[in-house]
């Protein structure tokens, strides 16, 4: 089979004819009924573009839903747990949302494009959810994954790269803010997000303009290192920045079929995001029942000893390896930090901020299998955090 003939979901992002021409692995997986690619050339080379340079990662598969309507507002705000009242037009918000049960579905953003006019971007397919949560309001739901292609512009020289198309302007662009540029006839809107915990920025426009956008935005970056990046690179940045991923650091709630495998906004470290001075939205009852009893299981960030990474480890309480306290669900080295890292999850009261814990890991070498007990320190800060990512404007590289 050659690289052009992968096809294994029914759709093609309209960036494809151009990362066909970049591969080199065909290493491919279907997200959501898109071919997406897991890497180009060098996953490694990859990865460093995200730290040193510029990677671009195609977004065009997430799923994004647009929401008007007189009650859009009240009806996001009873939708998700944060305060969307106070997300003002031109500005983005990381949010969840959950079930009656306080369980969370997943995790997204919402683009406030403009007044009474929202953008819900996720993971997983959520219509269902959306129009039985819209029952009695005022609001019109539509599925535009289809409709709007995106790229993630991510690292170091992203805002030089951007500069040098021309983009006047984009030196004002905030942090979670967007702002909507002309690109040859045709809305391009730029918002300053990302899932690599660095500088950055991703792109929004047309399909019938992706190649032209593709084709200028490399143009632009040739002199700074602009390099297309696949899944693997991007996954690696954002434990890194110490995002969670569904499916991977927890299950959507309505996927699960034992009970006790979902997790609410509290026990992923998203307390911050439930604010329960704002009117009715979906498990608030459950989630302040929770806040009066407890949590039972505590996302961690831990700093592992040693550089076998850790991968679907179990966590103990001691280097004996006789209590079970948790486990790993996402692990890694990290290449920028020299630190081998996870995300873990495991039961309260373990896995306050300081606490040592130890990670049972297994490691093969020469069909060989080892295993270690390695100390874990919980740690409360993302172990990528570097200051360019909020300056404003972002000095040039």
């Amino acid at each position: 089979m050659t690289i052009q003939e992968v096809d294994l979901g029914r759709f093609r992002s309209p960036f494809y004819p151009r990362q066909a021409k970049l591969d080199r692995l065909n290493e491919w997986h279907e997200w959501k009924g898109y071919s997406s690619a897991d890497g180009f050339f060098d996953k490694t080379l990859e990865y460093f573009s995200i730290r040193n340079s510029t990677g671009v990662f195609d977004l065009t598969p997430m799923t994004k839903y647009r929401i008007t309507g007189p009650d859009s507002l009240d009806y996001i705000n009873r939708l998700v747990t944060r305060d969307m009242k106070k997300i003002k037009p031109g500005r983005v918000a990381y949010v969840v949302w959950c079930d009656d049960e306080g369980q969370v579905l997943d995790d997204g953003t919402i683009f406030h494009l403009r007044e009474g006019e929202y953008r819900l971007c996720s993971q997983e397919r959520h219509m269902a959810w959306l129009k039985m949560s819209a029952i009695g309001m005022d609001v019109t739901i539509v599925d535009e994954t289809e409709d709007i292609c995106s790229l993630a512009v991510q690292g170091p020289t992203s805002y030089s790269i951007l500069n040098a198309m021309g983009l006047d302007g984009i030196d004002k662009l905030r942090p979670f803010g967007l702002a909507t540029f002309d690109f040859e006839g045709t809305e391009l809107m730029i918002s300053r997000t990302g899932f690599t915990g660095d500088l950055g920025y991703e792109l929004w426009i047309s399909p019938e303009k992706g190649i032209a956008l593709w084709d200028a935005l490399f143009a632009a970056g040739k002199d700074y290192g602009i390099m297309a990046i696949g899944t693997d690179a991007l996954e690696h940045s954002r434990i890194e920045a110490g995002f969670i991923a569904a499916h991977i650091d927890f299950l959507p709630a309505n996927v699960t079929v034992r009970s006790g495998r979902s997790r609410s906004p509290f026990e992923l470290g998203l307390d911050w995001l439930v604010d329960f001075k704002k009117p009715n939205f979906n498990g608030r009852r459950a989630l302040a029942e929770e806040k009066r009893r407890g949590s039972t299981w505590r996302l961690v960030k831990l700093d592992i000893e040693g550089n076998k990474p850790a991968h679907h480890s179990y966590i103990y309480a001691n280097a004996k390896g006789k209590k079970n306290v948790g486990f790993i669900t996402s692990a890694g080295w990290s290449p920028i930090c020299k630190q081998n890292i996870a995300l873990g999850t495991v039961r309260v009261p373990h896995g306050n901020v300081g606490d040592k814990l130890y990670v049972e890991i297994y490691y093969q070498r020469e069909m060989h299998w080892s295993r270690v007990m390695a100390e874990a320190t919980v740690v409360d800060k993302p172990f990528w955090d570097p200051p360019r990512k909020r300056a404003t404007p972002p000095g040039p590289f």
